[in-house]
């Protein structure tokens, strides 16, 4: 087993954890040396291979699971909260979690089996999928399937991250920004300390008046005493900010929850405005690679989605079901050679965008039909 860990400087490291037969690779988990102890930042996949990869990373970067004092964690998707439960075990380690992911993780936990089959069947019906992708699904929950979805064995956190908190990591300075759209409770985590690399040291008297509590090896190349003006530093993405993915943008209300949809897609655009303003000097995501340029990559997907809302708008001249609209959109093969699970996936994001084109005002349901069939404005 061959362990990739990526020393970024300043008591920040990544390390590689797999994903079992997925294109995306691994997860890029970050360990962040505190004066209490090193902090993780996501887990990786609740898998064998990648909770040994997990462990020899942790040591090769000076440490034992054992030590692990904390885990912040950005979203509750199972490549990133998998391991979160064995970390726990093996360590005693905290778990924190924004509130609306957090309560995403206790109904996977509490439900009972088959409710997340019978949610996305009724969401794929009302969408207009064809009885031919339905019929898989309608097997699946007579066989009682539903119990082997992942995240079932995730840790309930034991902590929230709050919007806008300054993180309590004695040595470090690291604030939560809430970034809702990939999921409804994502955050990135924005370490607000000079970056060791990439930014110019201080002047010699700043520099010395930021010694204090935390200013070790904690603290290497920061300023966790005094901090740094809001807006530099490092940003912990998740899959927030990719360097060349755009992230799913799907939906994700509660099933049992009968309120206003919600509008995931225009969420998402607002999140990547507020950490585009931040401006860091590098962004450690949790897929491919560290980069740079945070500003001109928030430029680039906001530009990307404008492109694809327009795109939509012309599609829709036509009125399409939300499964129509998804095989007609460009994705990155043909639509007949998008797997089954990951068509799901596909038309989820199309409705996504929709919605979003229903509150601008460019798009509106078909009244009275059924499958909701929606046209232009």
């Amino acid at each position: 087993m061959t362990t990739q860990v990526t020393d970024h400087r300043g008591g920040v490291w990544s390390i590689a954890v797999p994903i079992p037969d997925n294109p995306l690779g691994h997860t890029l988990v970050h360990l962040l040396e505190t004066d209490r102890g090193p902090v993780l930042i996501d887990t990786g996949w609740d898998d064998p291979d990648s909770w040994d990869t997990l462990v020899a990373g942790v040591a090769a970067c000076g440490f034992d699971v054992a030590d692990l004092h904390g885990v912040l964690v950005t979203h509750h998707h199972p490549d990133h909260h998998g391991l979160s439960a064995k970390v726990r075990e093996a360590s005693g380690a905290w778990i924190a979690m924004h509130a609306a992911d957090a309560a995403v993780v206790r109904r996977t936990r509490e439900a009972e089996p088959g409710r997340w089959l019978d949610y996305l069947l009724a969401k794929l019906t009302a969408a207009g999928a064809p009885e031919g992708h339905l019929t898989p699904l309608r097997e699946a929950r007579a066989g009682g399937r539903g119990r082997r979805l992942p995240g079932r064995r995730a840790a309930l956190p034991d902590r929230g991250i709050e919007p806008g908190e300054l993180l309590d990591l004695p040595g470090r300075r690291l604030r939560a920004i809430w970034t809702p759209g990939h999921t409804p409770g994502h955050v990135c985590l924005h370490l607000e300390e000079r970056h060791p690399v990439l930014e110019p040291a201080r002047p010699a008297a700043a520099e010395a008046g930021a010694a204090g509590p935390g200013a070790g090896r904690g603290a290497i190349g920061g300023t966790a005493g005094g901090g740094t003006a809001s807006g530099r530093g490092r940003l912990f993405s998740g899959d927030h900010l990719l360097p060349g993915i755009t992230p799913h943008i799907g939906l994700y209300e509660d099933p049992d929850d009968e309120r206003e949809a919600t509008d995931p897609l225009g969420d998402y655009l607002d999140s990547l405005e507020r950490v585009g303003r931040l401006a860091p000097a590098e962004v450690l995501p949790a897929h491919q690679h560290a980069f740079t340029d945070a500003e001109g990559r928030v430029g680039e997907l906001i530009a990307h989605h404008e492109e694809r809302l327009s795109g939509l708008r012309a599609l829709l001249r036509e009125p399409r079901t939300p499964w129509q609209l998804a095989v007609a959109m460009e994705w990155n093969r043909p639509w007949d050679r998008i797997p089954y699970g990951s068509r799901n996936i596909a038309v989820s994001e199309a409705e996504a965008h929709l919605r979003r084109l229903v509150k601008l005002g460019h798009a509106e349901r078909v009244p009275g039909s059924d499958p909701a069939t929606y046209r232009a404005v």
